[in-house]
């Protein structure tokens, strides 16, 4: 028997990367035994890259996702993972709404009219996470999975909102609901996102490439990483699972490693074998630098340790999985 799948973001990178493991071999769900997929409906505004789409069991749905949900038909689990990143999200309200709100409210809808509830794995963001200005400053605690979000941003908001409505639905029995929080994923290969993010890719990936990069932040600013293999080890694991040893219907942080742009430079250097770092531009943008000072650098995350997933070692295996290209295919 096989499984059938939806992939919503499934033309970006980690979309393509979990197609391309779901491709590649079984897949487990809801505490059942690993199945091939027969099936998988990846829906994104562009089209998947050519060797995802040539193969068989793929079909592409592009277009709006709030207008084209009801042509993706029903599925064992959805994997919802589109959305407005953070940046663009800050940068155009309605867009980010339109996005993040109204396409994560649809594909529950969609979900909720399957004959059988579906495993819904949502990829939410530490940007839950935020100091509130009305409070005393942080003195960088670590935040866990039942820490209080305070969003400091639209995109925040937004993805918390859409925890909340996964965990609603699953209460009432029309999905089995698997919030995840991811940590920004570096190093992402590719050209840079609207995500604020995002220069914490290209700061490593523009000069090993021999290309300038400029970091927004101050070098010391701490951030929370994930490698683009442990951002897909959660997401899978957090679809294998039965509900039981899911529990909870609140959202599971997934495992980050702490670091600061300064310790990723010095790690880039130590694994290229030259100073690479020279190429990087220590520039300050305050909108940036608001964003990314707000998210917490201190991730604990012991519900997804008992699910048996952990952090990288170091941010030096980081950047040698990189150069191994192994993030471009599990």
């Amino acid at each position: 028997m096989s499984i059938r799948v939806i992939v919503t973001g499934g033309a970006g990178f980690v979309g393509t990367f979990l197609a391309r493991r779901l491709l590649a071999g079984p897949l487990a769900v809801g505490g059942d035994e690993p199945a091939p997929v027969g099936e998988l409906v990846l829906a994104d505004l562009a089209a998947p890259p050519p060797d995802v789409a040539a193969d068989p069991r793929v079909r592409a749905v592009t277009g709006d996702l709030a207008a084209s949900v009801t042509g993706l038909g029903e599925a064992d689990v959805i994997f919802h993972l589109a959305g407005v990143v953070s940046g663009a999200a800050e940068a155009d309200f309605d867009l980010g709404m339109h996005g993040n709100l109204d396409g994560t409210r649809a594909v529950l809808e969609h979900a909720r009219r399957q004959r059988t509830p579906p495993v819904l794995v949502f990829s939410s963001s530490l940007a839950v996470f935020g100091q509130d200005p009305a409070r005393p400053a942080s003195t960088g605690e670590p935040v866990g999975d039942d820490t209080l979000p305070r969003p400091q941003s639209s995109y925040g908001i937004q993805k918390f909102i859409g925890e909340q409505l996964v965990a609603d639905y699953s209460r009432k029995g029309f999905v089995r609901g698997r919030p995840v929080r991811l940590m920004t994923v570096s190093v992402r290969p590719g050209k840079p996102n609207a995500a604020a993010s995002s220069f914490l890719s290209g700061i490593i990936r523009e000069p090993l490439a021999g290309v300038r990069a400029t970091c927004p932040v101050p070098p010391g600013t701490p951030v929370a990483l994930s490698s683009p293999r442990c951002t897909l080890e959660g997401i899978l694991r957090a679809a294998a699972v039965s509900d039981a040893d899911w529990g909870s219907r609140t959202a599971m942080n997934l495992p980050a490693l702490a670091t600061t742009p300064r310790e990723m430079a010095d790690a880039m250097d130590r694994v290229a074998g030259y100073a690479a770092s020279d190429l990087i531009d220590w520039t300050d943008d305050p909108v940036i630098g608001a964003i990314v000072s707000s998210w917490p650098a201190r991730i604990e995350t012991p519900r997804a340790g008992s699910l048996g997933l952990h952090a990288e070692a170091s941010f030096d295996d980081i950047v040698r999985a990189y150069l191994d290209g192994q993030t471009a295919r599990p």
